[in-house]
């Protein structure tokens, strides 16, 4: 408009122009901050993806580390190279799974074997035999593991529906 125009324009109508114009301008910015908000998180959500994915595949290695570990003693540098491993794989935020001693969870263990024993109220893991691990809430592989407890009820608690897909099992 020029100022001609602005003149000759009711204060009123002008008045009720600008609050159109700022509610259009708080409206237009609260969607671009929305749509900042949703990039970021659906960036953070494949990055959690591509991490889980890779720390996935080197499951294998690390079970080949823990195997190696297990029959050994390891030589200063293998135990530094074993040692670095598990500090970057924990700061990438891989968590390992299954204690003996834990209490039997079907969502996080796979239970292999089963003692029966009325010395236990509950299912306890008395032997890991492969460790689990995770990835924040993701589980990326449940641990297998023996149980010792009370014989099953018909319902058994031995196993669970995860939620989402059963975790890929590289071939190795």
């Amino acid at each position: 408009m020029d100022e001609g125009r602005l003149q000759n324009t009711d204060p009123a109508r002008l008045q009720r122009l600008l609050e159109e114009r700022t509610a259009d301008l708080q409206r237009v910015k609260a969607e671009y901050d929305n749509y900042r908000k949703r990039v970021r998180r659906d960036r953070m959500a494949v990055r959690e993806i591509a991490v889980g994915n890779v720390l996935r595949a080197l499951l294998p290695v690390l079970d080949s580390v823990d195997r190696a570990c297990a029959h050994e003693p390891l030589t200063p540098g293998l135990k530094d190279i074993t040692d670095t491993l598990r500090t970057q794989l924990g700061a990438l935020g891989l968590e390992s799974l299954g204690e003996e001693g834990d209490l039997f969870d079907p969502a996080c263990h796979d239970a292999l074997t089963h003692h029966v024993s009325t010395d236990n109220a509950q299912l306890i893991c008395t032997k890991i035999l492969r460790p689990g691990y995770r990835l924040g809430d993701r589980l990326l592989r449940p641990a297998n593991v023996e149980v010792t407890g009370p014989a099953s009820p018909a319902g058994n608690p031995l196993t669970h529906e995860r939620e989402g897909p059963p975790p890929h099992e590289p071939d190795e």
